[in-house]
């Protein structure tokens, strides 16, 4: 099996299945019971919070919660309604991801502005627009780390500076969010500027239906999820004590060799571009061929991603091609990929329909081997010049 598909979901690293495992069968006291075994899975939660926090900006707080969605509906609803007496206009850009897009399109239904930038060809956020977008009604700004179809690396730093001047000029307090889901455990934010952060566990080896938000020092946000007060009542219900762990865990993993998975993905990523580059004709690189591995690479790609448009073919059919011979790919978002149509980021990216339907996400972690990219591009490479063989026939 050849798995290409690290942007929906990651295999969990060893260790982390293994702590899951034993702490399922050893820990499993509710973490608010005063007794022993409740002050046990209470340490264990600890314990993970100060893994991720290293990871993090310091000063910040740590909320568990069960992932990006919620982590995105938390920061864009609980902004909204703690700030929804000084301002009512919500800034993001057109290439969100679906927890984010959702989210904004209920405030607009509620009675929020919202201002969606656009993107030039590449996918990179408009930054003139931005400048142009924010006044004194503006409450939030939300725009992602790293997209999850073509990996760019958004312009985030200078947009956050931006932001925070204009709050220096004008006396507001405009926050900033990202959702950092697909950036995270791959790039450092230990020197971040967000007032926000949101990351998912599945998505850099941890258990799934985990993840945390960060809040920046002095920061606070009404609750999303209310009942027994946890997560200093940030988030009530009862904590995924052995999850929690797992996310901790993956958190230390990812980052004790940050640079060596770094490389590993470049060369992986170089590899599989330049085998599909050298094998096929009228392929397009969806975003930008030049790679970044940190947050000021802005205009670059993150290498766990490669979008290919294999002109005159399905992205499809392609994909189910390769499944039989067991690789794994996507075509897009599967936060999406039950809905019709075409992909919303390649179309603000002002692709056609032509290119859209060929595309192919190939997204790639530490696990993957150059032996693989190999194999994908021979598979790959037969199953485009097959059906474009007999595409006149469709």
């Amino acid at each position: 099996m050849i798995y290409l598909d690290n942007s929906a979901t990651t295999r969990q690293y060893d260790e982390v299945t293994e702590l899951v495992y034993k702490l399922s069968r050893e820990a499993f006291g509710n973490p608010s019971s005063l007794h022993t075994l409740g002050l046990n899975s209470s340490e264990i939660i600890r314990t993970a919070r100060g893994r991720v926090a290293k990871a993090l900006p310091a000063g910040g707080e740590i909320v568990f919660n069960s992932g990006g969605t919620e982590g995105d509906n938390t920061a864009i609803y609980g902004t909204a309604r703690k700030l929804r007496r000084r301002g009512n206009k919500v800034i993001t850009s057109k290439v969100e991801h679906p927890a984010v897009l959702e989210s904004c399109k209920r405030l607009a239904e509620d009675g929020f502005e919202v201002c969606y930038l656009n993107v030039d060809k590449t996918g990179a956020l408009k930054l003139d627009e931005l400048e142009q977008s924010i006044d004194d009604k503006t409450i939030l700004v939300t725009l992602m780390t790293v997209n999850n179809e073509t990996g760019m690396i958004q312009p985030i730093v200078p947009a956050c500076e931006l932001v925070k001047n204009y709050n220096k000029e004008h006396g507001t307090k405009v926050i900033f969010h990202t959702d950092a889901v697909q950036a995270f455990g791959k790039m450092s934010f230990r020197n971040a500027p967000f007032d926000l952060i949101t990351i998912s566990g599945h998505k850099f080896h941890a258990p799934k239906g985990v993840g945390a938000m960060y809040m920046k020092s002095g920061l606070t946000l009404p609750a999303f999820i209310t009942g027994g007060g946890q997560e200093k009542g940030y988030r009530s219900g009862t904590e995924n004590t052995t999850d929690i762990a797992g996310l901790g865990l993956a958190t230390e993993l990812s980052y004790a060799d940050l640079a060596g998975i770094q490389n590993k993905l470049c060369a992986l990523s170089d590899r599989l571009r330049d085998g599909l580059s050298s094998e096929l004709d009228d392929i397009m690189i969806n975003g930008t061929d030049e790679i970044g591995l940190e947050l000021d690479d802005y205009g670059k790609r993150c290498p766990s991603i490669l979008n290919v448009s294999l002109l005159g073919t399905r992205g499809e059919v392609i994909l189910h091609t390769l499944e039989q011979d067991e690789i794994y790919v996507s075509t897009g978002s599967a936060c999406s990929s039950h809905k019709t149509g075409d992909s919303h980021v390649l179309q603000a990216m002002g692709l056609g329909h032509r290119e859209i339907e060929g595309a192919i996400r190939f997204s790639l972690s530490e696990f993957n081997t150059l032996e693989e990219m190999d194999e994908t591009v021979e598979k790959v490479a037969a199953a485009v010049n097959r059906f474009r063989r007999l595409g006149s026939f469709r």
